[in-house]
């Protein structure tokens, strides 16, 4: 475990109790990402996941974003737990797509029709859609009312699982296939948990009889 930007002195006041808050991160993938078989197509798609419409970067900046709207502790805990996993997702994506590439010859970006983004990006990973469009913020909402984020939460997980339930039937790599098939399977559980937070969020909503979100002075 890697204190980040701080080293063995911060290691020693962390165990000591002096850096209780501070955040520490796991320097591995949260799944194994081993790939040896170089594919540019795969790679073409794949990154879809990275920076398209329903990928995990727009996933992560969503849930970190709505987490401040939740009513209720336990919703607010699950939208930073989840968006920060979306953070690990995008990560492991990140490095299959670096993976798929590496040692390409320029014969195969072309026939797999990767050199307009060899052009921009070369090699390096770019967020961006399979489309070649870059990403944006206007993937995603934060409209700071609960109900209506943890529902736009619940179809964001299930058009990622479609995404990569997609991704695996064009797979044949079994590579490539085992992290897909993870990453599919972590879109089914945030979704269930999304769904207890909506049940939580509307019983408290329900016991307190707050049937709006009331809008601060200045704009009433």
């Amino acid at each position: 475990m890697t204190i980040l930007g701080h080293g063995k002195r911060a290691l020693i006041q962390l165990l000591k109790g002096e850096l209780a808050d501070m955040w520490i991160y796991e320097k591995k993938l949260e799944y194994p990402i081993k790939i040896t078989k170089p594919d540019a197509r795969m790679a073409k798609i794949i990154i879809e996941q990275y920076g398209g419409g329903d990928g995990e970067i727009g996933a992560a900046l969503r849930y970190l974003s709505q987490k401040y709207s939740m009513i209720t502790p336990q919703a607010q805990a699950t939208l930073n737990d989840i968006g920060t996993e979306e953070l690990a997702h995008m990560e492991m994506v990140g490095a299959m797509v670096y993976q798929l590439t590496r040692g390409l010859t320029e014969e195969q970006i072309i026939a797999a029709g990767l050199d307009p983004y060899y052009v921009a990006h070369g090699l390096g990973v770019f967020p961006s859609a399979a489309s070649g469009v870059p990403f944006t913020s206007a993937y995603i909402q934060s409209k700071g009312d609960p109900i209506t984020d943890l529902y736009e939460d619940m179809a964001a997980e299930q058009k990622a699982r479609s995404t990569y339930e997609y991704l695996i039937d064009l797979c044949d790599d079994p590579d490539v296939l085992n992290p897909l098939r993870f990453l599919r399977e972590r879109e089914v559980v945030h979704f269930q948990r999304f769904g207890e937070c909506l049940d939580i969020v509307t019983d408290y909503m329900d016991e307190t009889r707050t049937f709006f979100i009331k809008k601060p002075r200045a704009m009433q």
